[in-house]
């Protein structure tokens, strides 16, 4: 195994491969605090990449309900069951073992594979809450004991990822030119490493072509500078999806730069496994703390506060705005007085969107009209 370094866990920690990151890296940023559970990614999805026979079962994006929710079912606890937990010191540096670092003898990550039956309950524990609520509760502030919130979920496109360390045909690879992961299918021979090794489980079998499929994070689209089919058809925009710079580099005005290494608004999911995902989220503000740090990361609190003065961050509100407003990819942005704008890799004006929403109040009597309006605002 070679060293390599993990940024999110601020430290090397041991790998199949050496260090070798491609050219640019597909990142996406997820705001949990808007998402609605309402499918339409997982639809969107469903219908573009996994509509034959042998895929009946797959969802590529799915919604979970947190904290009862799954698919395939449990696939968190039986993670954090088999890793024993994360350990973080005050400076946030991992002091547990990754899942590569605690592999058995012979194998290459640490790791459990499902049967079919897990696979079996999509949407289970949805808008199932934790804690009870007291007759005549009354919730005036956040957060409250009662609550729950929804997980969006692709494939991570990690910079490390188990599915391509444990294949033993090299049958999965990360392409230089954007850091997307992807499945050889001619050379895959379904021995389900990959599914064993991921600890998001989103490596999937097809027992009708008996081989491994995941997402490919619409790499059609991507290649024209188009965004994920899951981003451009979620009602709620809470996605985007960019390009993150390497470690040590920070540009201000790339988007996901900003939101990840600026102001640390979005975190990784799970980065105690130790793939680096490229998938970012802005926690829930309103659900247990210590449950999101074991989710999260120690940058929860800081994600979650930074989120909150949004209202007061002209940059950060603006780019917000900027979620949903196109569907090619924003390379930089801008914030210029009350208005967000977004352009391509060659500094192309793609859209401009309002950073704060006109509010006309009119007046309750409309006298040209001789009538009284009912809705004021």
């Amino acid at each position: 195994m070679a060293d390599v370094f993990n940024w999110q866990l601020q430290r090397k920690m041991k790998y199949q491969y050496e260090e070798s990151r491609p050219q640019k890296q597909i990142a996406w940023v997820f705001d949990t605090n808007k998402c609605i559970d309402c499918q339409t990614c997982t639809i969107a999805c469903k219908q573009t990449w996994t509509w034959s026979t042998g895929q009946e079962y797959m969802l590529w994006n799915n919604v979970e309900t947190k904290p009862y929710g799954f698919f395939p079912m449990g696939w968190d606890v039986k993670l954090l069951e088999l890793m024993g937990g994360a350990k973080w010191d005050t400076a946030g540096q991992l002091t547990s073992e990754t899942i590569f670092e605690q592999a058995p003898a012979g194998e290459r990550a640490k790791g459990f594979l499902f049967d079919s039956e897990h696979w079996a309950h999509p949407n289970i524990g949805e808008d199932e809450p934790v804690g009870v609520a007291e007759k005549g509760t009354y919730v005036d502030k956040l957060p409250h004991k009662m609550w729950f919130s929804y997980l969006a979920r692709i494939c991570n496109h990690c910079t490390y990822p188990g599915c391509l360390a444990a294949c033993p045909r090299e049958a999965i690879y990360k392409r230089p030119e954007d850091g997307i992961v992807l499945v050889d299918q001619e050379r895959c021979r379904g021995y389900q490493e990959c599914a064993t090794a991921c600890p998001y489980k989103k490596v999937m079998y097809n027992p009708e072509d008996r081989v491994s499929q995941k997402c490919i994070a619409c790499y059609p689209k991507i290649e024209q500078g188009e965004q994920p089919q899951c981003v451009v058809s979620c009602i709620g925009r809470i996605r985007m999806a960019g390009y993150i710079s390497p470690p040590g580099v920070i540009d201000p005005k790339n988007p996901i730069d900003y939101m990840v290494k600026v102001k640390k608004v979005a975190v990784p999911l799970y980065p105690q496994a130790g793939t680096e995902p490229n998938v970012y989220y802005i926690p829930p503000v309103h659900a247990d703390r210590e449950y999101l740090r074991q989710m999260f990361g120690p940058g929860v609190d800081g994600a979650i506060d930074a989120y909150q003065k949004t209202k007061t961050d002209a940059d950060l509100l603006g780019l917000f705005m900027l979620f949903g407003s196109t569907e090619r990819i924003i390379r930089q942005f801008a914030v210029q007085g009350e208005t967000a704008i977004g352009y391509d890799e060659k500094g192309t004006e793609l859209v401009r969107v309002p950073v704060r929403e006109p509010n006309i109040v009119r007046d309750y009597f409309d006298r040209v009209h001789d009538s009284y309006l009912h809705n004021i605002t």
